[in-house]
């Protein structure tokens, strides 16, 4: 039986997208793990992580092209995407790690995601009484949260990194059993469809392209840093502690988590605020903060932990905290008709460009190391602060947040 009020439902909906959003990086705290036991390079590293992305990309357009989530409970939909997506990330445990099948199973994995994540957006915003970005704000706290739960799981399970695995997948199975406990609010609709001869309005028209590179700038540094933070740390840790390894790992696996799980109340604070100063004004500042911790991270590493823990948890609660704005930003800017055609175009561009800088990092670490690898990250949110500070010159600029820019 559903629930039938709001708190009840966003706050279920909320912990089944923790849960399942947990196969997200259920491989990135274990890469270290998987390379020490099976030598698996860095092409093959960045796969694992890669290959989600790209999936995503693809359910969500196959999503989109059959309205799955406006044909189907929505419910239902994200239990059986959620179900799969646990099935394809245990059937890693059965396989060699160093084969093809894993990035095809972590593919698959992202494939599903489509069927969680947007699906979730639409149970939430069902709800949404004048208060769309808290919910909104609130969803993109329990995607961070889940993304970050790997690297506590892996805390758990010490080396073995099929457990690390294993709970993932099991904190997915139990998202598809609780997700039937959520009601759909009165505010239901159908979801706009989608039309690829519509797509490229969002480059034609100004306004809808600066807040697409906006999001580009945005996406360029996100997932690259939630996918190689923990190896950063883990490197720096060693450095620093090179007396006491044990200590220096389990350190670094818990300021990982806490880096990317930070970042849900950056997600709140950015929806609240965003609301009331502005779409523009929110995400310029929290470009400008995370793109500069991107330039200072490599220069802590190896140094006192204490340091680079404090960096990393202002890098994790600012690289987030516009997420959501973004789309909002596309939604208010898009003629009604057409919002979900280039809220899709979005997307699969944001993902599409994550697999540039998540494959392209372990590269450029071999090239110049930990010390300034991560600035490369950091021109993704200065051009996204040009993007973003020339859609706030337009007069189009007023349609966003009630008029504040």
């Amino acid at each position: 039986m559903a629930f039938r009020t709001a708190r009840a439902s966003i706050a279920t909906l909320a912990l089944c997208e923790v849960g399942a959003l947990a196969l997200w990086f259920s491989t990135s705290p274990v890469i270290q793990s998987l390379d020490a036991e099976f030598g698996i390079g860095p092409f093959h590293k960045a796969l694992l992580t890669a290959a989600v992305q790209l999936g995503f990309v693809i359910g969500c357009v196959i999503s989109a092209l059959f309205a799955l989530a406006d044909r189907y409970d929505p419910r239902r939909l994200f239990a059986i995407c959620a179900v799969a997506a646990a099935l394809a990330n245990a059937a890693i445990l059965i396989v060699d790690p160093r084969s093809a099948v894993v990035p095809l199973l972590r593919l698959s994995v992202g494939i599903a995601m489509a069927g969680i994540y947007p699906v979730g957006m639409k149970l939430a915003a069902s709800w949404a009484k004048g208060n769309a970005g808290l919910l909104v704000g609130i969803l993109v706290g329990a995607l961070t949260l889940g993304s970050a739960s790997p690297y506590l799981f892996d805390v758990l399970g010490g080396v073995n990194w099929r457990l690390t695995i294993a709970l993932a997948s099991l904190a997915a199975l139990l998202a598809a059993a609780a997700i039937n406990l959520v009601g759909i609010g009165p505010a239901a609709t159908r979801r706009a469809e989608f039309n690829f001869a519509d797509a490229l309005h969002g480059w034609r028209d100004r306004p809808l392209r600066l807040a697409n590179l906006g999001y580009l700038g945005h996406m360029w540094e996100l997932y690259a840093m939630w996918a190689w933070i923990g190896a950063f740390l883990a490197a720096s840790f060693a450095v620093a502690l090179p007396n006491d390894g044990a200590h220096a790992a389990v350190l670094a696996k818990l300021t990982a988590f806490a880096t990317i799980g930070i970042g849900a109340l950056g997600c709140l604070a950015g929806g609240l605020l965003a609301d009331r100063l502005g779409r523009t004004t929110i995400t310029m500042a929290a470009m400008a903060i995370s793109g500069a911790c991107a330039l200072l991270a490599g220069f802590t590493f190896g140094t006192a932990p204490l340091l680079t823990i404090v960096l990393c948890l202002v890098w994790g609660i600012a690289v987030v905290a516009d997420s959501a704005q973004f789309s909002a930003s596309i939604a208010e800017l898009s003629p009604p008709a057409r919002v979900g055609t280039m809220l899709t175009a979005q997307t699969a561009l944001g993902f599409l460009l994550t697999l540039v800088t998540i494959h392209a990092l372990p590269y450029v670490v071999e090239a110049v190391g930990w010390r300034y690898a991560f600035a490369v990250l950091a021109l993704g949110p200065v051009a996204g602060i040009v993007a973003m500070a020339r859609l706030r010159s337009l007069p189009e600029a007023k349609k966003l947040a009630g008029g504040r820019r």
